[in-house]
């Protein structure tokens, strides 16, 4: 099979196409032919190394990624495809189930297959979108709502969303709408359209405006990182309601379960979480990918076509109505 290699910490070069034997499933497990894989801001940190990191990032990079260069060579977390292949003892699936995953260190999406254990973050995929935007799911939405979830969102909560155009952006804002907050979002102001379209009931443009005036919230969500600031994005943490909460995608590690995935399934065939896409590149062009995500102005999900019957490709955001 034809995979993108990372032997080593680096640029986007460091990516190299290779033909490997394709994974054999054990008893447990299945075998995906992969249609469609996510490329995050965090494939790109594993590729990087993270080199401007301070030291005690990077010795925990090596700790758990690997210490010249990531232990598993194939990138990517998240996938959508198909089961072609079952171990003797898997249950929970049948050759040609549609599926969609994140394998979170077990990586390996870069791929034209895997082999993931049946009991993995892996679920039937949304009836209703394609391998594409399936792929567009599993990261910013089980992120997302992870943290809305350890917060207690709330409904009639005033909720303010920072990167809210970004893969955990555009899911936290939908997240946050469908549990009945009251939503105002941060972004700059070509993405505003876009992030209004998603449910937000105020934008504010980190570019032109420093404060969100009067307005306290009950939650700040940070879905940028702290690598991002601005003065809007300081004003804004500190503009809490008594009793409000300050959190932020770099404030610890989320553990998604395989129902949190079932949970999102059930919003997008509801119509209630719509996948955003920015860009599609082939497999061949991953390491393009790398380099416009890193760019850090995507509007939702970079996604790497892989063995997908059919074409997307395009330069602007599709918003799945």
């Amino acid at each position: 099979m034809k995979a993108v290699f990372c032997t080593k910490y680096g640029p986007p070069e460091v990516l190299q196409i290779r033909d490997v034997a394709t994974p054999v499933p054990g008893a447990r497990d299945v075998l995906i032919k992969i249609h469609a894989a996510g490329v995050t801001v965090s494939d790109c940190y594993m590729r990087s190394g993270v080199p401007t990191a301070k030291l005690w990032f990077r010795m925990m990079m090596w700790l758990f990624v690997g210490y010249k260069g990531p232990r598993r060579p194939i990138l990517g977390a998240v996938l959508a495809g198909e089961v072609v292949q079952t171990g003797n003892r898997v249950t929970r699936f049948r050759v040609g189930d549609r599926v969609y995953a994140f394998t979170l260190l077990r990586l390996g999406c870069y791929a034209e297959y895997t082999r993931l254990p049946e009991t993995a973050i892996v679920a039937p995929a949304p009836k209703n979108v394609t391998d594409e935007e399936a792929a567009a799911i599993p990261y910013g939405g089980l992120i997302a709502w992870q943290f809305l979830k350890k917060a207690n969102i709330q409904p009639n909560q005033r909720v303010l969303v920072y990167g809210a155009s970004g893969a955990i952006g555009t899911a936290a804002v939908q997240l946050a709408k469908h549990a009945g907050a009251i939503v105002t979002a941060v972004c700059s102001g070509a993405n505003a359209e876009l992030v209004r379209s998603l449910g937000a009931d105020e934008v504010l443009d980190y570019t032109t405006v420093d404060t969100p005036g009067d307005l306290r919230f009950d939650l700040v969500f940070d879905a940028a990182g702290r690598r991002k600031t601005s003065r809007l994005k300081e004003a804004g943490e500190k503009a809490l309601a008594a009793g409000g909460k300050n959190i932020s995608v770099d404030g610890g590690r989320p553990w998604p379960k395989r129902d949190d995935l079932l949970y999102l399934t059930k919003l997008v065939e509801a119509g209630a979480l719509r996948p955003v896409i920015d860009r599609c590149y082939s497999l061949d062009d991953a390491a393009d990918a790398h380099r416009y995500v890193e760019e850090g102005h995507k509007k939702g999900n970079v996604i790497l076509q892989i063995q997908s019957p059919g074409i997307f490709a395009s330069s602007r955001p599709t918003v799945v109505e």
